[in-house]
């Protein structure tokens, strides 16, 4: 079976393509740089360059590679690093969510595609009341913070397009926090580079609770079409996981500071992130996919996942 994954050489593009291959696909990875291409071929994919803002580019790209399966893992999140400045460090992301995603299924309805796969994403974006930990059935939140509203909206938009777009099965994969080689919560990554240095304080009482996703982890999509949140076994508050990964890393543990501190240095987004969202559920993904996470908490993830090379103890 052939799949064609959009974003094949990004931080999911370069562990699930391997992965797709080493299952006996036969994978056309479309990239924007052609100096990724050799390392496609090294592991077996065939590398198509296309700018997934270009729809001419990517129509043709999908024509000449006649997939069957779509994988949109277009995303921009390499350097995001300020709360304070959501909407703006995300978007490319947004933008790529939004017109990328009508590029790509424009062109897979024309090349008579069977099913497109899309990265989506389920924790700060569920609403910030009631439960702890939220399902597939809980709403958005109605009233983001100001700087995350477009790239609330953007989400939105990713899912309603993919879960409507004529003659295609859709599946919208809602990952938690990514952690792992080539994101920002690896050994070398921007996150964890804050906390050896103690820059990245529990704001508050660090009651947001996160949920988080090894890179490895990540679900390809085999199942009914809909929306599926892919996240660990263990949401858990920032007053948690926060500590448990500078010990992990032999840093000193973060530091506190009040809710009106947190808002001057992350504003309100920060604020949010550290003191109110939510969790998520996996259980349908793991009912109806028969996904199951190699890292079923955090905890063991921080300890031998954060790079190619497990964390000494």
């Amino acid at each position: 079976m052939k799949v064609f994954v959009a974003g094949g050489s990004g931080a999911m593009g370069r562990r699930l393509v391997p992965r797709l291959v080493a299952d006996g696909y036969e994978v056309v990875a479309m990239i924007r740089d052609e100096g990724r291409a050799p390392w496609l071929r090294g592991v077996g994919a065939q590398p198509v360059v296309a700018d997934a803002l270009d729809g001419a580019a990517v129509a043709g790209a999908v024509r000449a590679s006649k997939p069957e399966i779509v994988i949109h893992q277009l995303t921009a999140l390499a350097g995001a690093q300020s709360f304070k400045n959501f909407d703006k460090e995300f978007a490319l992301t947004n933008r790529l969510r939004t017109e990328g995603t009508d590029h790509l299924l424009e062109a897979a309805q024309a090349a008579g595609v069977r099913r497109v796969v899309a990265q989506s994403y389920g924790n700060w974006n569920y609403e910030r009341t009631g439960s702890a930990v939220k399902t597939e059935q809980d709403p958005f939140d109605p009233d983001p913070p100001a700087n995350q509203v477009k790239s609330l909206q953007a989400i939105r938009y990713i899912e309603n397009a993919v879960l409507n777009a004529g003659g295609i099965e859709g599946i919208a994969l809602r990952y938690g926090n990514f952690y792992g080689p080539g994101t920002g919560l690896d050994l070398g990554g921007d996150i964890v580079a804050q906390v050896r240095k103690r820059r990245l304080p529990i704001v508050g009482d660090g009651a947001g609770i996160w949920s988080f996703v090894h890179i490895d982890d990540a679900a390809i999509g085999h199942g009914q079409p809909g929306v599926y949140n892919v996240a660990d076994d263990e949401p858990a508050p920032v007053a948690a996981w926060l500590p448990d990964l500078a010990a992990v890393l032999g840093a000193k543990p973060p530091r506190h500071v009040p809710v009106w501190l947190g808002r001057l240095a992350a504003g309100e987004v920060g604020v949010s992130m550290m003191t109110r969202i939510r969790g998520t559920s996996s259980a349908k993904a793991k009912a109806e996919l028969g996904w199951t996470p190699r890292y079923q908490t955090y905890r063991e993830g921080f300890r031998k996942g954060l790079g190619d090379v497990p964390v000494p103890g």
